[in-house]
């Protein structure tokens, strides 16, 4: 049951898309669909660079993490949005809510690392080919994913405790599908400066500074490619971190659109669209690149494919 007005919250109501609840069951298979799609393409990387041996590079090491980041994002929001969607709105408690955001939060801040190292990665195969294999080795590969994991879920630590030493009141409805920072904030009665202060804090080392290292390194990459003197050597160069730079401008750019860009004066709607395009579309987005444009994902694939059919 709902709260009354002025008491402490310990509870919400996610309204999830009310003005479209008469498509609820098109809007349900919709988003089963590419969720369904979303694990099978991230789960078939996975599967792929720990079957393949032609796969077992650094630079696809640090893709199977990346998959292992989307898939956990997915799961933590589409199974809830998809009970929302159907039940017209759910009550979940503040615990829950909290939990949803923690992995969420988690997961997305540590893609934002693995992006960074992946630009890294990319950086020294390209403009240091001669001295990659000396400096990129298991041991500095299996570090940097554990920093990524480990930075990303403990900055967002950091914030699930400085809401849960706020007094959240009403009114304790959420028109939206997910828990976010941003509408636990809406419903603080306390003095929200330092958590915003925090925020932004935050968002310099783990979002600003990543995309500044991303912009350097290629940078760095293109002018590296820029003094190649055969065509084919550049075209071979640029391919190996075309999925990877993808990848990044639909991350980030999603990411800046949901975060970055004001969201005052936009509309409830326009907000879930951005949400949507963040928790839904970019976890989808990320198997389809690297399928579609890595040679090496694509060989692999056939090979694996022409194993079972050869199997049977």
């Amino acid at each position: 049951m709902l709260q009354e007005n002025q008491t402490t919250v310990t509870e919400f109501l996610l309204l999830g898309f009310p003005t479209i609840n008469n498509f609820k069951i098109l809007l349900f298979l919709v988003f089963l669909l590419l969720y369904i799609v979303t694990l099978a393409g991230n789960f078939l990387i996975i599967a792929l660079v720990s079957t393949s041996h032609h796969l077992r590079t650094p630079m696809y090491f640090f893709l199977s993490h990346l998959s292992l980041s989307d898939i956990l994002m997915t799961t933590d929001i589409v199974p809830n949005m998809l009970y929302v969607i159907m039940a017209e709105g759910v009550v979940i408690s503040l615990a829950g809510c909290i939990t949803q955001y923690f992995l969420f939060a988690g997961s997305a801040t540590t893609e934002c690392f693995l992006l960074t190292v992946m630009s890294y990665d990319r950086y020294l195969a390209i403009c240091h080919p001669l001295r990659y294999s000396a400096i990129m080795d298991l041991k500095l590969c299996c570090q940097m994913v554990f920093w990524s994991w480990f930075l990303g879920f403990m900055a967002t630590l950091n914030m699930v405790i400085l809401v849960c030493s706020f007094q959240l009141c009403n009114p304790n409805i959420i028109d939206h599908f997910l828990c976010d920072i941003t509408p636990l904030l809406e419903h603080s009665c306390s003095n929200r400066f330092i958590v915003d202060t925090v925020l932004s804090f935050l968002g310099i080392p783990f979002v600003i500074f990543p995309v500044i290292f991303i912009i350097v390194t290629y940078v760095c990459i293109s002018l590296t490619i820029l003094r190649i003197s055969s065509t084919t050597g550049r075209q071979k160069a640029f391919s190996t971190c075309s999925s990877h730079l993808a990848v990044v401008c639909t991350y980030y750019g999603t990411l800046f659109a949901k975060y970055v860009v004001p969201s005052k004066g936009q509309s409830v709607n326009v907000n879930k669209i951005t949400s949507l395009l963040y928790t839904v579309a970019t976890p989808l987005f990320n198997p389809i690149i690297y399928t579609l444009r890595n040679k090496e994902i694509q060989t692999a694939l056939r090979k694996c494919i022409s194993i079972r059919v050869q199997t049977y």
